[in-house]
């Protein structure tokens, strides 16, 4: 998969799966995030040269099926340099899917980055892993081609609203605390979705983020920020999933992912 992010940031991600026949399914993934190149300065503001900031991790996945459930664990390695300075961490997600027998409804819960920083940038003291709790489900009405999908994320803590300390500490002159409201609050913990099941090879998608409508929305005008257009694509064993994410008004990211069973590609070459 490939995101365009905005100013040029740009994340890659690989992921390889295979079914083994006593063992469940075994998958190794790698992400990595290219934050592009900087000015360096030193102290006096002269310029010293340029440095990148980069992040990446390699994760290797197990899930296991049993009747309706599926459960799975992912353990990873993830670094992050700026210039000459890197921070690692250890960290693993837990998640189960359960899949009802005879409705096309299907039930996650995860909790990712369950886990601990090795190493800090500044080398003294461990910071804190960003943990999240995680629960949705998606479910298609049987005779209609709509799927809906609801995911609720950061369970483990009721204000997720982010406040602007520097508003707060006499940066910015008589500016108030904002207020948020009890529905604002629980509202910024989903994210909706629905897709249009136009064909097996083909479906539209519609999601609405309310964290980050509010979040990044300017004070005047707020846009597309947080809703989400996309589209999937199957040709020839190959599937294609676009999606454009809007964050701001200046702008919105792209996201590809492209996905084949390459089993089916080794099966044919054993018939010939």
């Amino acid at each position: 998969g490939f995101a365009n992010f905005l100013a040029d940031v740009n994340q890659s991600n690989l992921t390889y799966a295979f079914k083994a026949k006593k063992a469940g399914l075994w998958g190794l993934g790698i992400a990595y995030v290219n934050y592009g190149d900087f000015i360096q300065r030193d102290e006096t503001g002269l310029e010293t040269g340029t440095f990148s900031v980069q992040d990446y991790a390699v994760g290797l996945t197990h899930a296991t099926t049993l009747n309706h459930f599926t459960l799975g664990a992912t353990v990873k390695v993830v670094v992050s340099s700026i210039a000459e300075y890197k921070a690692v961490a250890l960290a693993t997600d837990w998640g189960g899917i359960f899949k009802h027998p005879t409705k096309d409804l299907t039930v996650a819960l995860a909790f990712k980055n369950i886990g601990y920083q090795v190493q800090s940038f500044s080398g003294a003291g461990q910071e804190p892993v960003p943990f999240d709790a995680q629960v949705g489900f998606t479910y298609k009405p049987e005779h209609m081609p709509f799927r809906f999908s609801v995911t609720a994320h950061h369970l483990q803590r009721f204000n997720i609203v982010y406040h602007d300390t520097t508003l707060l500490s006499g940066f910015v002159q008589n500016v108030a605390s904002p207020d948020v409201s009890i529905g604002d609050k629980i509202a910024s913990h989903f994210v909706v979705g629905g897709e249009v099941l136009l064909s097996k090879n083909f479906n539209l998608r519609l999601g609405y983020n309310h964290l980050r409508r509010k979040e990044l929305r300017l004070n005047n005008v707020s846009g597309t920020a947080g809703f989400s257009v996309g589209s999937m694509v199957r040709i020839k064993g190959f599937q294609l999933d676009y999606a454009r994410a809007f964050y701001h008004v200046a702008g919105a990211t792209n996201y590809f992912t492209l996905s084949s069973d390459l089993q089916r590609f080794f099966k044919k070459k054993k018939d010939q």
